[in-house]
């Protein structure tokens, strides 16, 4: 008789086959991805070099769209004097203690409205209205209400961020297959329970994209009641820097702005590789893919 190895599979092939596939497929990955930020350092790299030979050549007025190498001296300067990294953490800090904020109590309460569709119901056209309004346009009276100081640029984040998140969660708890809440009831289990097995956990994904959303939201709350009024942020530094037409400063400003908007896209994509690591790898094979 012939023994059967516990390296064979079901399928009659070697265990050892799949780790040898996985294993192959390992560097494929990473010269996909090594391509991918390779192409994307050469996109800017290029632009770059065409925006300042542009300058240098006279085809561009250097005074009205700046240069690289001034928007780098610029920046420099700005960092050196600790001017550049006093605005960035008052920005940082007004926009992730909004974001957090906002997002968190409006998803709470989104997912606490399927406890009553009646209240829902009656919320609903309210929440519809708030979500219409510009939120730009409450930054005057949120200002006079807390005063220019950093509390004012929070709560213009967490006042922007908090109706998105209310509707993404309010939304997904309807998209949830009726047939596991009944099976839920039909084995006795509390609607409290149903609300933790079914309800918050099916409706991640919903809330993971509205965080998405609010990244930029809140974002541009912080900097538009830097704007209006306000010591320090890059919006403020933005504002000062254009009226005196300080093309360079300005466009330190902006890059500094997508620089923080790339770090906190970074951490939530964290945070939904630690709460839902069932997408992880749609989302990388997608990332790599571009």
């Amino acid at each position: 008789m012939k023994s059967t190895s516990p390296e064979v599979t079901l399928a009659g092939k070697p265990a050892g086959v799949t780790k040898s596939k996985s294993k192959r497929r390992q560097p494929t990955f990473s010269k996909e991805w090594l391509m991918t930020m390779l192409w994307r350092f050469i996109i800017v790299a290029v632009i770059l070099v065409i925006w300042e030979s542009a300058v240098r050549l006279k085809l561009v007025n250097g005074f009205l769209m700046g240069s690289p190498s001034a928007i780098l001296d610029a920046a420099i300067t700005m960092a050196s004097s600790g001017q550049l990294l006093t605005d960035a953490f008052a920005t940082v800090n007004a926009t992730v203690i909004g974001f957090v904020a906002g997002s968190l109590i409006g998803s709470l309460a989104g997912l606490l409205m399927w406890y009553s569709k009646s209240v829902a119901r009656v919320l609903d056209p309210f929440i519809v209205a708030m979500n219409g309004i510009p939120k730009i346009a409450l930054a005057p009276m949120i200002i006079i209400w807390f005063g220019s100081g950093i509390f004012s640029k929070i709560a213009l984040a967490s006042v922007a961020t908090f109706i998105v998140a209310l509707l993404s969660a309010y939304q997904a708890t309807h998209q949830i297959d009726e047939s596991q809440i009944n099976l839920m009831k039909s084995f006795g289990a509390k609607k409290s329970q149903i609300f933790r097995k079914i309800i918050v956990p099916s409706s991640l994904p919903w809330i993971i994209s509205a965080f998405r959303i609010n990244i930029g939201l809140a974002l541009v709350s912080v900097v538009g009641g830097e704007f209006i009024s306000s010591d320090k942020g890059l919006g403020h530094m933005v504002f000062v820097e254009g009226n005196l037409f300080n093309l360079p400063a300005v466009w330190v400003g902006v890059f500094m702005l997508m620089l923080v908007a790339m770090l906190l896209y970074t951490c939530v994509g964290y945070i939904e590789s630690r709460l839902l690591p069932w997408n992880d790898n749609k989302t990388s094979s997608k990332s790599t893919s571009v």
